[in-house]
């Protein structure tokens, strides 16, 4: 058997930022085998992953994190000495109908693998890492101006956001206690490629192709950075070899938009794309009861990676919006597959 450089287990990497990661990681570095490790729920998806699958550094293993004996298990049979941990319940709508869960997978799933570490490794830890990718929303709301910093206090305000703050203190928490190798990074919206169709920018892309109604949120004045999902998983691989250790990065597109200019522009684009006539697609905007405790703006502000780590996003949204169509329009199986839960088929039959 080959031995590898590293292990790396990769929580929820079936999942939309988690597949794009996965996928750079086995294509860039032959030397590392990458243990993917998912529990296949609604928002995971091994078709992301059909084009690396059969690499000789990949391995897929179906596990949740809440599970002890399912992380046990992975860190015997793959020797784990480094995670990668993305694993969580993300969609705030559903934190507001059902925040258990996101307390079970966020808060819970994450002091799991935790408490793993410190059993498998060894201190003083010389050659780990457990590295806990986090989201802009644990800080809050802005006003008109400011951005986020990584010095910025947590003020989360919906149950999503709340999970994930308490995830990082915990993060923190074994950092300073137990002396354990962590990095934490916190990243604004992603948008692109193999995204669940719940999100705005797929569900819009879905609503439009098919003559459906696009649902924006109050007036569609709350602002977002949005960040291309492949900038995002460039940003993450140069955290993890370089960044420095027990700190946090901030990543962000550096794209503020409302989120009625971002579909407005959506539906240029698709307009254009699918030979309508200007105009055509914003018929479909159709403004509905604002979502509880809604944030009015996020704003990263990504100084330190850039300084310290040279990463600057690749994409504007301009050009990233238009690949991200492209790939949809060119994908109509992979979205038909989801927004059907056909994709769900494949995962039952072989796990």
């Amino acid at each position: 058997m080959k031995d590898f450089k590293k292990n790396i287990l990769i929580t929820g990497g079936a999942g939309f930022i988690g597949s794009h990661l996965v996928r750079l990681l086995v294509n860039k570095y032959p030397e590392y085998r990458i243990i993917n490790f998912d529990a296949l729920t609604y928002a995971g998806n091994l078709e992301n992953l059909r084009d690396i699958e059969n690499a000789s550094n990949y391995e897929f293993v179906k596990g949740n994190i809440c599970s002890v004996s399912d992380i046990e298990n992975v860190f015997k049979n793959f020797n784990i000495d480094s995670i990668i941990h993305l694993a969580a319940e993300s969609h705030v709508d559903r934190s507001i109908e059902n925040p258990n869960i996101f307390v079970e997978t966020n808060i819970i799933g994450t002091v799991n693998l935790l408490n793993s570490c410190i059993k498998n490794w060894e201190a003083p830890f010389s050659s780990n890492l457990f590295y806990h990718i986090s989201t802009d929303e644990v800080y809050g709301s802005l006003g008109d101006t400011g951005f986020f910093t990584e010095e910025t206090s947590y003020d989360p305000k919906s149950p999503y956001s709340a999970s994930k703050a308490a995830s990082n203190h915990f993060v923190r928490a074994f950092s300073n206690t137990y002396k354990l190798p962590t990095k934490i990074s916190n990243c604004s919206n992603n948008y692109g490629p193999n995204q669940f169709p719940e999100k705005l920018i797929p569900l819009c892309i879905n609503n439009i192709k098919n003559n459906k109604p696009l649902p924006i949120y109050g007036e569609g004045l709350n602002i977002r950075d949005w960040l291309y999902v492949v900038d995002h998983a460039e940003a993450i691989d140069k955290i993890f070899h370089t960044g420095t250790l027990n700190s946090t990065y901030n990543i962000g597109g550096l794209n503020e938009w409302t989120n009625i200019a971002l579909v407005m522009e959506l539906c240029a684009v698709m307009d254009s794309k699918l030979g309508r006539a200007p105009g055509t697609s914003a018929k479909l905007i159709t403004y509905v009861e604002d979502r509880k405790g809604h944030d009015m703006r996020y704003a990263i502000d990504a100084d330190k990676l850039t300084r310290e780590l040279k990463w600057a996003p690749k994409e504007t949204f301009e050009t990233g919006i238009r690949s991200t169509v492209n790939w949809y329009l060119e994908n109509e199986s992979w979205l038909g597959a989801v927004v059907s839960g056909s994709y769900q088929d494949y995962h039952q039959k072989m796990y």
